[in-house]
């Protein structure tokens, strides 16, 4: 004797496995984007991809392509990040460091209170030029998936180098002072 399904048995494995599809989707689509990762390890240099944004303090705005010709060490950070907090005094001795050779930091405020990320600022005494990306429109751009993030960016504007969490003194003398003796 022969058995058939009925439809209510179909109907869930078909339910189940579109679920199943859905999710498989999902979690490949969120994947962040390590085009810029791969090029480093493969020894390219990406173009950066464009950045503008508000200044954070000050108005107007400020971008990316302001910096060409510099060296730039762009990181992507959050005042209620404690990573960031970490590293904030390291950026700001290298900014000082740089800034005469060519070089800057850059710091992009994403996804944060304005007035946090101003007070954040203060209390380091960062001095080098800070943007602000309320809505987190860059982070998809660059594949920013947690703070901190830097790119270290040539003076042509290609991505020389990046890491994924705080940057240490090691990272800064490897990463971007052979690239303050570079000319574009």
């Amino acid at each position: 004797m022969r058995r058939v399904l009925s439809p209510i048995p179909i109907a869930v494995i078909l339910g189940v496995a579109a679920l199943v599809g859905l999710l498989a989707y999902g979690l490949s689509a969120n994947e962040p984007d390590r085009g810029i990762e791969h090029a480093i390890a493969k020894g390219e240099r990406k173009r950066a991809p464009a950045l503008e944004l508000p200044r954070l303090s000050g108005g107007g705005r400020g971008s990316l392509a302001d910096q060409r010709g510099n060296v730039v060490v762009l990181n992507f950070w959050a005042s209620w990040c404690v990573p960031c907090r970490k590293e904030s005094p390291l950026l700001e001795r290298w900014h000082a460091r740089i800034s005469r050779r060519g070089g800057t930091v850059l710091g992009v405020d994403v996804l944060d209170v304005s007035s946090d990320a101003r007070r954040f600022a203060r209390e380091f005494g960062l001095t080098y030029p800070m943007l602000r990306d309320k809505d987190g429109d860059t982070l998809d751009a660059f594949g920013v998936i947690a703070y901190p993030e830097t790119f270290v960016i040539d003076r042509s504007g290609r991505i020389a180098a990046s890491r994924r969490g705080p940057v240490d003194e090691r990272f800064l003398r490897r990463q971007v002072a052979p690239l303050l003796r570079e000319r574009s």
